[in-house]
């Protein structure tokens, strides 16, 4: 037996009834009834009268249930003017995360819906994003890091941006169509959308690929549809359609509007046609005459179908289709290729005969009318929209089953924020590390668990009607518990020699000016320094020797209240034989020697003071040659006088004085020889063989004598 479709095709003017069989191969057109409204009951494809439109429905369902039998279902469309599109992105952070999989794919994708569902809903007044179905969307476009990708599985990076186009239905426009529908004793079988019902017969998948506008010119309205990279990408509708046109003809004419609508079609079809004016005058119109005199409403048609395509499109299409009765406005695809600058072979007239699906029949009707209403009954047949119902969190939701429908599609449509599901990252943490800032991220935090029929599943899973769903947000985030050793992984050594001892260091840790072990867990807006570069005075103090730096000062002496700078430093440092001061800095295998200035002997300082020490003469005695000194300036501490070996440190006070005697008498020979008083002391002394006494001046050279006398015994 055939399956035999009825389809509704509910317009601004009229409802078109339709009954398709559907064989092996193809559909075939058994009958077609069109009824026009009582009454203005809709308006730009919404029915604002319920009670009426479901009259005139009634109407054309017992036409056909005369001839054909009981009709108890029905598939019907959404009007394409109802949708909303919107184009949104949404951003991520994905950095230290590991690799991105099908998972985090979805819920980015998902995330970006919910975010144009809510811009949307912004836009409208007083409307909540939940009174959206979603019935589909697109993704644009990935980008990771700035850079746009094809996929985003098992890549890694810092940020990813997904870019969707997605669409929407508000509700009530469903809900009426219900509503109407159950006044007219049907039951809807399957719904589907006017613009993808006429794509779908007219514009094969394979096709979409390039961008084309397809336009439905009906009575009230004119609705557009963008395909492009494989899908539609927008929907939109101009409140000017074929009722201008008719109206026009009626105005120039004097013709009622049924006769005008009658004429354009006839001078559409035929080129020409003779029409009676109200006053009973007969003319004959061509084709090219009704053009030209109702040019002004045509400029008009073409103008507001230009600006949406435009507006929706950013650019002119490639081409054009013209669908709808409205469609067969005289110069209309002329004007349209004019306006918008491409060829005129590329903006065309579409009929039924074009739907490569449909068997051609002699009831069949021509022209480009009823290309949506078959639509309607094909797409509805191939790919039926209906309704299922699901709990979410005890909470029954239905959906719109325009597509597979997936368990991110009843989070949706429950309302539930997608980028909420998942647990916040843990709270980071700032810190200062040598001045620079850093941020130390939190842990992430946990995926939701998803139970649908209390197992566990994904967002991708696909739904049966009167599945139950139960989600639970993922658990957040902690903040991170990073050491120094963490951070700054294991510090260098470096290896110093001071005077020949190696001395093994490290770099210095100071957390907010105290020193730190590697083993600190970091807290928020810590100042961590790490002093990477050592100084001479550092490593000082790293191996406990800081009292050199003190020895650094300038070796000085006062003497007779006046100071003497005796060296610039006490100590003297060199690093690989070079001087160096403490701010200095030090590398791995310096080599650092000091040399100590002090203490210094009290001859070395009367040197240094340029301060004669001795008067001296050689003389002979008992032929041997002495050599006499006699100090010329002493140096005292504390008025007790300083011998030349005694030792002087900085800082001291000294005096220096002269002494008063600078000649040589005969007794200062005895200061430097031993004379042996066993002898006695009977003897004679003599200055060039002549007698002296002992204070006998004596000069350089002098030949001194000491004999002894061989005592008298009594």
């Amino acid at each position: 037996m055939k399956e035999r479709i009825f389809a509704l095709d509910i317009g601004t003017r009229s409802v078109v009834g339709l009954l398709l069989e559907k064989t092996t191969n193809d559909y075939e057109v058994i009958d077609l009834v069109s009824k026009e409204h009582n009454e203005r009951a809709m308006v730009d494809g919404q029915i604002h009268d319920v009670r009426s439109v479901s009259e005139t429905i009634a109407s054309v369902k017992y036409i056909l249930e005369e001839k054909h039998g009981p009709l108890h279902k029905v598939c019907v469309a959404a009007a394409g003017r109802a949708l909303k599109t919107k184009r949104t992105s949404i951003y991520q952070s994905v950095s230290g995360k590991p690799i991105i999989d099908d998972e985090d794919v979805t819920h980015l994708e998902l995330s970006a819906v919910q975010q144009a569902q809510y811009e949307l809903a912004k836009e409208e007044a007083e409307m909540q994003s939940t009174h959206y179905y979603c019935v589909g969307y697109s993704v644009l476009r990935y980008h990771l890091d700035g850079q746009e990708l094809g996929s985003l599985i098992d890549q890694q990076g810092e940020q990813v941006t997904v870019e969707v186009i997605a669409t929407f239905l508000p509700k009530v426009v469903v809900e009426s169509l219900i509503a109407a529908l159950h006044r007219g004793a049907l039951e809807m079988e399957a719904l589907t959308l006017e613009p993808i019902a006429a794509i779908n017969v007219l514009i094969p998948p394979s096709m979409r690929r390039l961008n084309v506008a397809l336009v439905d010119i009906g009575a009230g309205t004119s609705d557009i549809a963008i395909t492009d990279s494989g899908t539609v990408t927008a929907y939109g509708m101009v409140p000017v359609a074929g009722d201008e046109i008719t109206e026009a003809i009626s105005d120039h004419y004097l013709l009622d509007f049924p006769l005008a609508e009658k004429a354009k079609r006839d001078i559409s079809t035929h080129q020409e046609t003779t029409i009676t004016d109200i006053l009973g005058f007969e003319t004959t119109v061509t084709y090219n005459d009704l053009a030209e005199a109702i040019d002004p409403a045509i400029e008009k048609l073409s103008i507001a179908i230009r600006d949406e395509i435009l507006l929706l499109n950013h650019k002119a299409p490639k081409a054009v289709m013209l669908v709808g009765g409205g469609s067969l406005t005289p110069d209309l695809p002329r004007n349209l290729a004019r306006m918008l600058d491409i060829p005129e072979n590329r903006v065309a007239v579409r009929g039924i005969d074009a739907i490569q699906s449909l068997k051609k029949t002699e009831n069949l009707p021509t022209g480009p009318a009823y290309v949506t209403p078959i639509g309607i009954a094909i797409s509805s047949n191939q790919t039926p929209v209906q309704y299922i119902s699901i709990t979410v969190n005890d909470r029954t939701i239905r959906l719109f089953d325009i597509k597979t429908l997936t368990i991110g599609d009843c989070l949706l449509a429950a309302g539930i924020e997608i980028k909420k599901l998942f647990g916040r990252p843990g709270m980071a943490k700032l810190i200062l590390l040598n001045g620079n800032q850093l941020t130390l991220k939190g842990e992430h935090g946990t995926a939701p668990v998803i139970l649908k029929n209390q197992q566990p599943c994904s967002l991708n899973d696909t739904i049966q009607n009167g599945d139950i769903l139960s989600v639970t947000k993922g658990e957040d985030g902690t903040s991170p518990d990073v050491t120094l050793k963490d951070l700054l992984g294991e510090l260098p050594h470096f290896t110093i020699t001071m005077n020949g001892q190696n001395h093994q260091i490290q770099p210095a840790l100071h957390v907010n000016g105290k020193k730190q072990m590697l083993t600190y867990i970091v807290q928020d807006r810590d100042q961590v320094v790490l002093e990477t570069h050592h100084t001479v005075q550092s490593f000082l103090q790293s191996i406990g020797q800081e009292w050199m730096l003190e020895e650094t000062e300038p070796f000085d002496i006062t003497v007779n209240t006046k100071e003497h700078r005796i060296a610039p430093h006490r100590i003297t440092m060199l690093k690989n034989k070079k001087e160096v001061h403490p701010e200095s800095t030090l590398q791995d295998g310096d080599q650092l020697t000091t040399s100590k200035h002090y203490p210094i002997e009290a001859q070395a300082l009367l040197k240094h003071l340029n301060a004669p020490t001795n008067n001296s003469i050689e003389v002979f005695f008992n032929n041997r040659k002495l050599t006499l000194h006699k100090p010329i300036n002493i140096l005292t501490k504390n008025e007790e006088p300083l011998k030349a070996s005694d030792l002087i440190y900085p800082g001291q006070n000294l005096e220096l004085k002269e002494t008063n005697s600078l000649n040589f008498i005969f007794q200062d020979v005895f200061r430097h020889v031993d004379i042996d008083l066993t002898k006695g002391r009977n003897f004679k002394i003599y200055r060039n063989e002549q007698e002296a006494t002992f204070f006998e001046p004596i000069h350089s050279g002098d030949r001194l004598e000491l004999q002894w006398l061989r005592e008298v015994k009594n």
